[in-house]
Parts: structure tokens; sequence; C-alpha cells
């Protein structure tokens, strides 16, 4: 057995051992580049770290530019959430001492190195005997530090241990970086899609000497899949509609920039002869040759003729849309129309009702009904409904915003999971 030779101590190695570790180290060298968010790239380290040297806990900490400390990534180990929030600045403690001076080090008594920060264990409850403690360098820069604690069976950690885990941090230092410039391209090309998707949407109402109107999408991330539009055709005909697709993000938009294109070239051949039927048949079939069979898209399309107080309905599969008269307590539901866009070839109904002043027509999507509180529990249909109710003589803006109050309250510190839009409209 040959033996390799540090200033400290002689350390027997055990050449299937290498191979093994080194096997190890490659497989999870390819994992660690293989393309994924950030966060599930730095788990992956951590667990690769305490795998690699055997060991009891290990942590990460990325150094921040910003107020140059170091903030914990993550920390395995069962006492590990107790110090998740600590940060260290440079100079400080085993870590501290390890980001200034940009060299790795390996202790074999904690207790007995001066460098040591012994509030951590007091902290989390974990005592740590030994360690190796190595920076993560990138072109000279600072990146972060990665450290794995206790080696299991009581044992110290080895010039053999120190050697793989620099190799390791190296790798980790380029896969962090090249993340980090991921992340920041992808959140580019996101906020580039949010612009041009927002710019789809109506930047202003148009307003209207009948109708009382407010229309309000909140999305859930950068893009999203909902739509509306509210639409003068001529001087007798107003053209109101809503849209989700299923689906989030980038592809949902992408279909929510299909549906616009479509409304606008069909607007411009039908010059006056706009038919809503023939609309809704017609975008159904589009979408059936230009969508996979994995996307669809719910609306619902109203067609009012102001000389004639009448509004034409055709809900293609989407939520009902409410409609609630002047002098009744009664929420009618508008549902009749057909299967929801994109999905066969449908013949699509309409219903139409007579309006007059003071009544109110909701529409919206199923980010509403579907918000879920911290306890997993939708708001629910029913809720909606009871607030649509009680409030219904309110302004439509100040009604709006009351609605997005109480989803917003429900919800409390869970996070929005879809877009939201919301659209009421009173007569005059």
């Amino acid at each position: 057995m040959a033996k390799i030779k540090t200033s400290s101590k002689s350390i027997p190695i055990n050449s299937k051992n290498i191979l093994s570790r080194l096997n190890f180290f490659q497989d999870i060298t390819k994992k660690i580049f293989e393309k994924k968010p950030l966060k599930n790239l730095l788990d992956e380290i951590i667990f690769a770290s305490k795998q690699l040297l055997q060991a009891e806990a290990s942590s990460l900490l990325l150094y921040d530019k910003g107020d140059k400390q170091l903030h914990f990534h993550t920390v395995t180990g069962e006492k590990g959430k107790a110090i998740k929030s600590q940060s260290i600045k440079l100079g400080e403690g085993i870590s501290g001492w390890t980001a200034k001076n940009k060299k790795p080090i390996i202790i074999d008594n904690c207790y007995k190195d001066s460098r040591f920060n012994k509030e951590f264990d007091l902290k989390s409850g974990f005592r740590t005997r030994n360690m190796i403690c190595v920076p993560m360098v990138r072109k000279k820069e600072l990146i972060g530090v990665i450290q794995t604690m206790n080696k299991r069976g009581g044992e110290t950690f080895t010039a053999e241990d120190l050697k793989l885990f620099e190799a390791l941090a190296a790798q980790c230092a380029v896969a962090i970086d090249n993340a980090r410039l991921i992340e920041l391209e992808i959140k580019y090309e996101l906020n580039t899609a949010r612009n041009i998707q927002m710019k789809l949407i109506p930047q202003c109402i148009p307003s209207f000497d009948d109708l009382e109107i407010n229309v309000k999408l909140v999305p859930a991330k950068e893009v999203g899949g909902d739509y509306f539009n509210v639409i003068k055709l001529n001087k007798n005909e107003t053209l109101f509609m809503i849209a989700d697709v299923t689906g989030k993000s980038v592809p949902a938009a992408l279909i929510v920039s299909t549906v616009y294109s479509f409304l606008q070239t069909y607007l411009i051949l039908s010059g006056n002869n706009f038919n809503l039927s023939q609309f809704v048949v017609s975008i159904n079939k589009f979408l059936i040759a230009s969508t996979g069979t994995d996307k669809f898209v719910t609306a619902w399309f109203g067609l009012y003729d102001h000389s004639k107080e009448i509004m034409h309905s055709i809900n293609a599969g989407h939520n009902p849309i409410y409609f609630l008269k002047n002098n009744s307590d009664q929420l009618e539901k508008l549902t009749a129309g057909g299967l929801m866009l994109g999905s066969i070839d449908f013949p699509y109904s309409s219903e139409e009702l007579s309006l007059s002043e003071n009544d109110l027509i909701v529409f919206y999507t199923d980010g509403i009904p579907e918000a879920m509180n911290l306890r997993g529990e939708e708001f629910g249909e029913n809720n909606f409904e009871d607030i649509l109710l009680l409030n219904r003589n309110l302004n439509v803006s100040d009604f709006s915003d009351l609605v997005f109050s109480e989803i917003k309250n429900y919800r409390g510190k869970t996070e929005q999971s879809d877009d939201i839009t919301l659209g009421i409209l009173r007569i005059k």
C-alpha cells in the first residue's frame, strides 16, 4: 500500500478506495453540471459534499458582494435549521477565515482552534468535532464556502479528503457561476416577454355613457395565461372577452399572443359584419389547428348592443359568468356555449340578456375561487358569491379592489399560485 506525504503526517492510501471515490466524484460532478434551478443545484452540492467525505453534516455559504458577508444557503443534518438564517462576516469564524484568505483548511479539533465560533453549536445543539472548510473561487472571485463537519466513525479528515473537496469546490464554483448567469438571462427574457404580453392587454378601458366597467389582471408569474379585452366594434356594439389558457408561464403566454393575433386579424377581415357565433367557432378551429392537444383555452365572450340594451353571451368552458338583476338577490350563471376552445370542432350556442339600470355582470378567471390559504383550502365560489351579493352597490372600481383585498387576506402568506382577472360591468 502506497503512502502520500503531507506536512503533518503520512496517510495510507487504498487504491481500491481511491478508485471508488473518484468514480463517485465523477458521477456527482455530472449531476452538478446538469441544467437546473440554482436552489436545486446548491442542495445537490450540499448532499454531494456530505456523501463524498462521509461527514455527519455539511453546509454551503454564498458570498454576497453587496453586504460583503457569507449567507447560509442550506445546512444538512438534523440541527441545520437553527443557523440557516445566520450570516458571517469575512474573517469571522472558520468559514469567514477561509473566505477572506481563499484557502482551504482541515481542523482536527475545532474547540482547540481559536478561530472556531462556538455560538453556532450552542444554537443548533450540534457538537462540531472536526471539519474541512474550502473556498469556492471562480476567476479569482469568491463565490462562497463549503464545509463538512464530523467525519463518520469518529475519524478525522485526511489530506485525500481535502484534495477531493478542493476539486469538488472548484467544479461547484463554475456550476454556481453558470447557474447564476442562466437565471439572469431567463429573468431578462421573462421580463421582456412580460412587457410584450402586457401590451396585448388594453392599457385603457374604453369609456361608455351607458356602462360602468372595471377590469383588472394580476399575474402570478412574470408571464401567464390570462387575457381580457374590451373592444368598441362600432357605435352600437362592444365586445367583451376574458380567456384563461391551461398551464402557466411562457407556453401559456404564447397561446395568449395567438388568441390576441387571431382576434385582431378577424376584426380587420370581418369589418362591420362581426358575428359573435361565427367568431367563436372560427377561433376554436384556429386554436385546434395551431396548438398542441394538451393546450386549451376557456373563454367568455359578451357582445353588447347598446341601442337595444341586450348582451349576447357565449361561454366556452369558462367559469360561470355572474348576472345580477337590480331587483333580485339571486345570482344567475351564464353557462350557455360549449366546450373550451382548442379541443374539438363544436357548434357553440348563445344566450341573450335584456339589461336595465344597475344590472351587474361579473366575469373572472379561476384564480379567484381556487386561491388557497396556508391550510390548502380554496377560497371557493361560495365566498366569492357572498362578496358579490353583499357589495353589489359599490362602484365598480371599489368593488374590484374589495374582491382582490379579500383574496389577499384569505391567502395570507401563501404565494399567489395562478393569474387572477376580474371584470365588473354595471348598466348605468
